[in-house]
């Protein structure tokens, strides 16, 4: 096991064992206790009551944080000439087709999000295999599929992120950084939790919002009071 550093013991004891804190407290906690020696990001993990085997339990959807991520969001548009300038227009940083399919079938992947309208899916199928297991396949659930590709690609630079619970039922997403302010950091943290609240599958029984936990990189996690952000 690696052996902990001064200032990671120092952070670690800045969280009360055993205690679950407000989301105002967590949110301000998560700046204290972090170690890190750059802007480190602010993640949440919410994990709900649903059985993402069951179809009719998925939660998958898009949220736009009111502060953004604090992350300079790379965007490809994969378009056709006639959308490109809306493309430019609106920030993405790389614009084009078919010299980014190549790319991209030759490894290239360095995007955090790809843009791209509904004629040009058929050709990013082949390219499931790269993308796919990266999280970079266009999806119109999540309005990186669309005509409307300017507000798209808007929409994600301001801060829109889209998110999926995983097999463990959990939610994780990065909604700042630490450099936010505490009050910041919450309002994204709620946008967020409202959001799957609403969306809570008339098939899942019980308690649905089971657990929530704010941390940074390399710092230690911090229980959020579930009841505090209903």
């Amino acid at each position: 096991m690696a052996k902990l550093t001064k200032k990671q013991k120092e952070a670690l004891s800045k969280v009360e064992k055993g205690r679950i804190y407000n989301l105002e407290e967590g949110a301000a906690l998560v700046k204290e206790v972090n170690t890190a020696k750059f802007d480190a990001s602010v993640d949440i993990a919410v994990r709900l009551g649903v059985d993402p085997r069951k179809a009719n339990q998925m939660v998958r959807g898009v949220v736009s944080l009111p502060h953004g991520t604090g992350k300079d969001v790379k965007v490809l548009a994969l378009v056709t000439p006639d959308k490109e300038a809306e493309a430019k227009e609106a920030g993405a940083d790389y614009v084009g087709l078919d010299e980014y399919l190549q790319k991209i079938k030759d490894g290239w992947t360095d995007v955090d999000v790809i843009v791209t309208m509904p004629a040009v899916m058929g050709k990013l199928g082949p390219l499931g295999r790269v993308l796919g297991p990266r999280g970079l396949m266009p999806n119109p659930k999540s309005g990186t599929v669309t005509m409307e590709i300017g507000k798209a690609v808007t929409e994600v630079k301001a801060g829109k992120i889209d998110f999926k619970v995983d097999k463990y039922g959990i939610i994780h997403a990065g909604i700042g950084k630490v450099s936010f302010d505490a009050a910041k950091i919450k309002e994204n943290a709620q946008e967020l939790i409202s959001t799957l609240i609403k969306m809570k599958p008339t098939a899942a029984k019980g308690t649905y919002v089971k657990s929530i936990y704010l941390s940074s990189t390399m710092s230690p996690g911090i229980a959020i009071d579930t009841k505090s952000v209903n």
